[in-house]
């Protein structure tokens, strides 16, 4: 099955306590169905002093599941499923509500 959301893509939060925000995809876990998303599940972890990074307590995002997140419409901004439609001789990815093609 073709991975609906990608490294890139720009989401929204749907549930928990970061709905509403928006962010970029940094990286997708498709075995454990989660996605990291820039400024979204940001925890706090104390980091060891090495001799290449300075130890304290350092800030960085968490991994959400994929079923908190959704697609941002490029034309309102808002949530969008995702669908898939062949162009010409390519399988591309298209927003529901415009139905603006995602993959360029």
């Amino acid at each position: 099955m073709a991975a609906k959301i990608k490294k890139g893509d720009r989401v929204i939060v749907t549930t928990g306590r970061d709905k509403g925000k928006k962010g970029e995809v940094l990286k997708v876990f498709p075995t454990e169905n989660r996605v990291l998303v820039t400024g979204v599940n940001v925890v706090k972890r104390h980091q060891r002093q090495t001799a290449k990074l300075q130890g304290g307590i350092v800030s960085k995002e968490s991994p959400i599941h994929v079923s908190n997140v959704a697609h941002l419409d490029p034309t309102s901004g808002k949530a969008t499923k995702v669908g898939f439609k062949t162009v010409g001789d390519q399988r591309v990815r298209f927003a529901k509500k415009s139905g603006e093609v995602l993959d360029v």
